[in-house]
């Protein structure tokens, strides 16, 4: 394991800012109440001078660890995530609602600088091992996750925004736990019934008229440009469409998410498939191959990252498209039908926790079709430059 410390170095003024905001905050206020104390989910007493110590010695760690080995980065992110979950566990403790004051925010700055300095030294940090280099790729943006939630907490919290404007990500996660059934409910009848179906056709027959368009040369001159004229409807108009067409109930959603998908599939394969080079080309037919051992052997091969983009741009398409789609018309239950209601009941936290729910399910779609694509495509030239 090692580090560059040449690196690491270029981020001792951010550390030096978190220094200065830290010791700064040593001397202003904390909020209009005093006396106040940080509670550690209520059943211990941490005084306010111990948390911006804390904050004060990572800051110092951070400043100098670039002239140590990574244990120093290891141990900036340890007390970075320490100080954060201690500062966003007593604002709601200490009841600070409108009270924040400016000392306050100089110490989330300076958790804000120490996190910047953690994911940087993560960043810099070189394994041979390729299971634990990608457990520290998939930890820095879970950190930075970590980071905008927690300041989005400390926002709404210490500015006392109301709900109905913004809600806290506690609220949200309390509406979450609340309403795990109904949640599951139009989980159910947009991802299971609507997106995937739609997905899985829209991909499909995209995929098999490239095939056919590489074949007969004048669909490919005429379908191109047909399908950049269709990419550019909006889904606003279509929706209402479909769901005349085929009815309130899922099959129209999946109608949308067919079109949102069709033709980006489309466009990506036609374009992958002419990637091969003319020599390529040539060789194969020295060997006597014929068309389709050609198509197989040597163009979708040299299209699969094509094939892959299109589906990661259709894995997010889709699920926007459905959920919009159900604006227009659905039975009593799905994510955009749950938004939709929410909003006009002013129920702003249930929005929220259908919001979330969908960006989860979106990210793991979209992750998911990002590890079969470096399952499948390790060896391809322009994946082995894009990822080292």
């Amino acid at each position: 394991m090692g580090i560059n410390p040449a690196v690491l170095g270029r981020f001792g003024s951010v550390s030096g800012v978190a220094l200065l905001c830290a010791l700064l905050a040593l001397w202003l206020p904390w909020s209009g109440t005093e006396g106040v104390a940080v509670s550690l989910s209520g059943w211990q007493q941490i005084p306010w001078l111990v948390l911006v110590l804390i904050v004060t010695a990572c800051a110092l760690l951070g400043m100098i660890s670039a002239r140590h080995k990574s244990w120093g980065v290891w141990l900036v992110t340890a007390l970075t995530l320490l100080s954060l979950w201690l500062v966003t566990d007593s604002v709601q403790q200490a009841d600070l609602a409108g009270q924040a004051a400016f000392g306050f925010w100089l110490l989330v700055i300076a958790i804000g600088c120490c996190m910047w300095v953690s994911m940087s030294g993560l960043a810099a940090i070189k394994l041979l091992h390729l299971q634990a280099q990608g457990l520290i790729n998939l930890l820095i943006p879970v950190l930075l996750g970590i980071w905008v939630i927690s300041l989005w907490e400390l926002v709404v919290v210490g500015f006392a925004i109301p709900h109905v404007l913004l809600p806290a990500p506690s609220v949200v996660g309390e509406a979450i736990m609340s309403s795990i059934p109904t949640l599951a409910a139009d989980f159910n009848q947009t991802v299971i019934k609507a997106v995937i179906p739609g997905f899985l056709l829209g991909n499909s027959v995209g995929f098999l008229v490239a095939v056919l368009a590489d074949k007969v040369p004048f669909l490919r001159r005429g379908l191109l440009p047909v399908g950049n004229l269709v990419s550019a409807i909006p889904i606003v108009g279509v929706a209402p469409i479909m769901v005349m067409w085929f009815g309130f109930d899922w099959q129209s959603k999946v109608a949308v998410v067919v079109i949102m998908t069709f033709f980006p599939m489309l466009v990506n394969t036609i374009t992958g498939l002419a990637e091969s080079d003319a020599i390529e080309r040539d060789l194969m037919r020295s060997y006597g191959a014929s068309y389709w051992q050609s198509l197989v052997k040597l163009r979708l091969p040299n299209a699969l990252p094509f094939i892959f983009n299109a589906l990661k741009i259709s894995s997010t398409l889709a699920l926007i498209g459905a959920i919009v789609a159900e604006f227009f018309g659905t039975p009593i239950v799905g994510m955009g039908f749950r938004i939709s209601t929410e909003v006009g009941r002013m129920n702003i936290e249930m929005v929220w926790a259908s919001i979330a729910v969908a960006a989860l399910a979106g990210s793991c779609f979209y992750g998911l079709l990002a590890l079969l694509e470096r399952r499948i495509t390790f060896w391809h030239a322009s994946f082995r430059r894009g990822h080292g």
